[in-house]
């Protein structure tokens, strides 16, 4: 298996899908195997990528850790899934229909309101953004149409922020970073060396390369008053693995329980079933173009910069794979659907 990625690999680096990554595989009784490939860059003066290189991950952040908090507090009972949203979140408003918002609809993505792409915001402030969102009225019927947007992602970092009072960094820390040992993983990048992060992007916009700093537009203006957790998530495959082995054990890891069995089910079972589609709580499944053959099977998350984690409940294996495929400038993204897909039919195929 391990020569097989390493092919695969490989053949994606000489074709410039990106110029390096970090594969790793974790099993449920805790076995893991990281393989670091290629550079920071496609100079070949560039630092080599390490086993714990750390990757801005982008919207693998809404799943790690902004939709897994709110799935803490409603194991806790702090909130129902049923509830509508405007009972946590009052200047929501409750006009047009929006009453009818419930949390399951932000967890789902199944929430359309009448709203440009976020990114294209990006010269507003962070208060007039979320003014925006809030102000926006509903296009159609809570819970008729799946639609990944980065305003939902951002209500649900809203809300955990209304309901606990707190911010969405220490959280992470408190219930998941530090439980689980995730010494790498941060919303401050800053507190490490430019040396220990992959680069993303040369971006127009800001007129410089990104390195060290969150890559999403609507998060880097977002940062500057809170973090919503919409993107941001700076972490390394290490990391990941001990989540995604903390929920290939429903929920607990080495004694330490962050989840109940129930919740991680919900995680993985289809809740769009009736509208035609595969989606679970916070989470993406049965997704072909970027899981491969097994997506049956799978539940996961992407991340736009070239990051990916998968869980397979059912054979008791994890994965991720973080990348930074947008330097030095985004392309066309087929190329890391389809890495994405045969690292996985290697990884879950069950091949040594």
């Amino acid at each position: 298996m391990e020569d097989e990625i390493a092919k695969r690999i490989n053949r994606a680096m000489t074709k410039k899908v990106f110029p390096g990554c970090v594969v790793g595989i974790v099993y449920k009784d805790g076995k893991k195997i990281i393989l670091p490939f290629g550079r920071f860059t496609y100079d070949e003066m560039s630092n080599l990528v390490q086993e714990d290189t750390i990757y801005d991950v982008a919207s693998v952040t809404k799943a790690i850790p902004t939709a897994s908090l709110l799935l803490t507090l409603i194991d806790e009972s702090r909130i129902k899934l049923n509830d509508p949203v405007v009972k946590y979140m009052p200047e929501f408003g409750s006009s047009g229909g929006k009453d009818k918002i419930l949390v399951r609809h932000l967890l789902t993505y199944t929430l359309d309101l009448d709203l440009p792409a976020m990114a294209s915001l990006k010269e507003k402030t962070a208060d007039e953004i979320i003014d925006i969102v809030f102000r926006a009225p509903l296009k159609s019927q809570p819970g008729e149409k799946f639609l990944y947007t980065n305003s939902t992602a951002g209500l649900i970092g809203f809300l955990i922020r209304n309901v606990t009072g707190r911010n969405l960094e220490d959280l992470s820390e408190e219930l998941f970073f530090r439980p689980l040992h995730m010494t790498r993983s941060t919303f401050n990048p800053e507190t490490f060396t430019k040396n220990e992060i992959a680069p993303t992007e040369f971006d127009d916009w800001r007129g410089r390369l990104i390195h060290g700093e969150v890559h999403d537009e609507s998060s880097y203006i977002l940062n500057k008053k809170f973090i919503l957790g919409i993107a941001g998530l700076f972490s390394t495959t290490p990391d990941l693995l001990k989540f995604l082995e903390m929920l290939l054990n429903d929920g607990e890891f080495h004694g330490q329980r962050c989840f109940s069995a129930s919740i991680v089910r919900e995680m993985h079972t289809n809740q769009l079933a009736d509208i035609g589609k595969s989606g679970g709580l916070g989470w993406e499944l049965n997704q072909s173009e970027f899981m491969g053959k097994y997506a049956p099977e799978l539940f996961g998350k992407t991340g736009f910069t070239g990051c990916l984690v998968l869980v397979n409940p059912i054979k008791g294996i994890g994965m991720a794979l973080l990348s930074n495929r947008i330097y030095p400038k985004r392309s066309d993204y087929k190329a890391i659907y389809e890495v994405r897909k045969d690292i996985a039919d290697i990884v879950f195929g069950g091949k040594d």
